[in-house]
């Protein structure tokens, strides 16, 4: 069997690659080091390089020069500028090898094409090199190299801080949502509460001045004097005197005298509020103190909507926060009625707190939230009455 031996191919090996040389007739334009325009023809030509015969010029290993190889085909003249460096220079035949730099896509691409059709024996055309000029020869360089020298410590840290950073704005944006959502189907508000603690009133006996014993928010045992009044003598006895003792004489006498009483207190109590100032007249009947009952538990009062009549029912568990505290307090709704005992738009509930509230807190503002959101005693409630 005989095989044909192509004598003008031969084969380079250069950083693990093979470049096929052909002889192409080709020319080469350059400017020497004296700047003189030199021509020589190419003795061959790779995608990789070429080389040239000159003996005349002092070319030396290392040198770089810019040219224009000028290819001569059969139906096309096709020029390429080029920069090239010497590699390698023979003094016995003067042949001098160069290697391509900064060779730019578009000439690599019709460099090759040009070898590929040569060795394949095909006739280069007009319509053929356009068309390899035209598509995309090329992909992008990976921008971790095959060696393993990837990205350095800081480019990892840069990268894992930036992911975690994306990761806790979506975790954040999630929560926001889900809490909102959360809150619109499963939470309910009460319109309106405060600290409720059932308070005593202390009336004026008779029409007269008030004078005060103790100071707001005192503490005052029971049966303890709270307060002083005096009253004319003609008030102490209207009604007692007959059509004869009301004389002129007799009424100027009775209204210039002054009779004084205490006002007591009913239990042990703290004076809530004052309702009728020091030195201030009041009518009979007037509430004077409101006293709060030491032994008394305090509740929560509060109003929500009748559309939330089956949240608000008794034995639900409600949250609330005092006016003034940082942490919520927990209780149990043991009653509801209608506001005022009549047909309303609003429901009255009575919270009893699960800590003690302190009495001091009487008519404090209250936040009042029922969730009746799913949680684990739901579940365990469940799994319970299941049997499991």
């Amino acid at each position: 069997m005989n095989t044909a031996v192509n004598v003008n191919v031969v084969h380079e090996s250069e950083a693990q690659r093979q470049h096929a040389r052909v002889k192409i007739p080709a020319v080469l334009h350059y400017l020497n080091k004296n700047r003189e325009r030199i021509e020589q023809p190419i003795s061959d030509i790779s995608a990789g390089g070429f080389s040239f015969a000159d003996s005349k010029q002092p070319i030396q290993v290392g040198d770089f020069y810019k040219g224009r190889l000028q290819f001569k085909l059969d139906s096309l003249n096709l020029g390429i500028d080029i920069e090239f460096q010497v590699r390698s220079v023979d003094s016995e035949s003067a042949r001098i090898g160069c290697q391509f730099h900064n060779l730019k896509p578009r000439e690599q691409a019709t460099l090759r094409y040009l070898i590929s059709a040569y060795l394949g024996g095909e006739l280069v055309s007009a319509g053929d090199l356009l068309s390899t000029l035209q598509r995309e020869n090329f992909t992008k360089a990976r921008k971790n190299g095959a060696g393993g020298s990837g990205m350095g410590v800081f480019g990892r840290l840069k990268a894992v801080t930036f992911s975690l950073a994306i990761f806790l704005v979506g975790l954040a944006a999630f929560g926001f949502i889900f809490k909102s959502v959360y809150g619109i189907y499963f939470v309910t508000h009460a319109q309106s509460a405060q600290v409720n603690i059932p308070s005593l009133q202390v009336t004026m006996p008779r029409e007269g001045m008030v004078q005060s014993l103790l100071g707001p928010n005192a503490m005052v045992e029971k049966g303890a004097p709270i307060a002083t009044f005096s009253a004319s003598m003609l008030e102490m006895l209207k009604g007692h005197l007959t059509d004869e003792q009301m004389t002129p004489e007799n009424i100027e006498t009775l209204f210039g005298k002054q009779m004084k009483g205490t006002l007591t207190s009913p239990c042990d109590c703290k004076v809530a509020r004052q309702l009728v100032a020091d030195g201030q007249f009041a009518n009979k009947g007037d509430v004077i103190f409101e006293l709060v009952p030491q032994n008394t538990k305090a509740t929560v009062l509060a109003s929500f909507p009748f559309r939330n009549f089956a949240q608000a029912r008794p034995g639900s568990r409600a949250s609330f926060w005092v006016a003034g505290e940082d942490s919520p307090r927990y209780g149990k709704i043991v009653s509801s009625s209608l506001h005022d005992g009549g047909l309303s738009a609003d429901i009255r509930v009575l919270i009893e707190p699960e800590q003690r509230l302190d009495s001091s807190l009487a008519g404090q503002p209250v936040e009042v939230i029922l969730d009746r959101g799913p949680s684990f005693d739901w579940v365990i409630d469940k799994a319970l009455a299941a049997g499991l």
